[in-house]
């Protein structure tokens, strides 16, 4: 099994899951689902990791193989500069525009990956926007970036409280009870199976 950080994360499943190869995995994939797992680890016995979800229930995830870890490291709104390639969850504002529920700022190795805006499921109605800044300042109106992706353009403010991180290395060792995880994963007809994991490590917790 691999518990590295490398570019072939995808993203962590802001951007999607690992194709698989071969005519079985080929009929799993269409029986299966996208499904993202937020909550605190129960327990990790082997490969199959037990979460306590944001929803009340107890997840238990098979892990497959090649399974991979990361973790999360603080970053700030001053941190991202024009080229940069990020990952933004966020919501359509009252007013007009789209107001972030949180950043990610992705390495230089992964950008381009995935590129474009999508529905998430953060929020109810809230959308994942992978593209590259073409701007970034600060007005009057508060904190606002510009990103473009497949020739679009989008304005997305940035609110004070907005959690702003990059990513960081981690290992099996850091899913211990009690920390917060991000699980891309699949719904199939055997179970659910996790692919990445984002852990929390040193007070700084998986946004996303």
């Amino acid at each position: 099994m691999m518990h590295r950080m490398i570019p072939a994360l995808l993203a962590l499943g802001l951007i999607g899951l690992p194709l698989i190869g071969g005519a079985d995995s080929a009929a799993m994939a269409q029986e299966a689902t996208q499904l993202h797992v937020r909550g605190t680890v129960v327990s990790l016995d082997g490969t199959t990791l037990k979460v306590a979800t944001r929803e009340g229930d107890t997840a238990e995830i098979a892990l497959a193989n090649g399974w991979m870890v990361s973790g999360v490291a603080r970053a700030s709104v001053s941190d991202i500069k024009p080229g940069d390639f990020v990952g933004i969850a966020s919501l359509a504002k009252a007013d007009g525009g789209d107001g972030a529920l949180e950043v990610v700022i992705f390495p230089p190795a992964m950008k381009g990956a995935g590129e474009g805006s999508f529905g998430w499921d953060l929020k109810p109605d809230s959308s994942m926007t992978n593209a590259t800044v073409a701007d970034a300042v600060k007005d009057v109106d508060g904190r606002t970036v510009t990103v473009t992706y497949h020739g679009q353009e989008k304005k997305i403010a940035i609110p004070d409280a907005t959690p702003v991180v990059t990513f960081a290395p981690a290992t099996p060792a850091d899913l211990v009870p009690g920390a917060v995880v991000f699980v891309a994963a699949e719904r199939t007809t055997s179970g659910i199976v996790g692919h990445q994991i984002v852990v929390g490590k040193d007070g700084v917790v998986p946004p996303m």
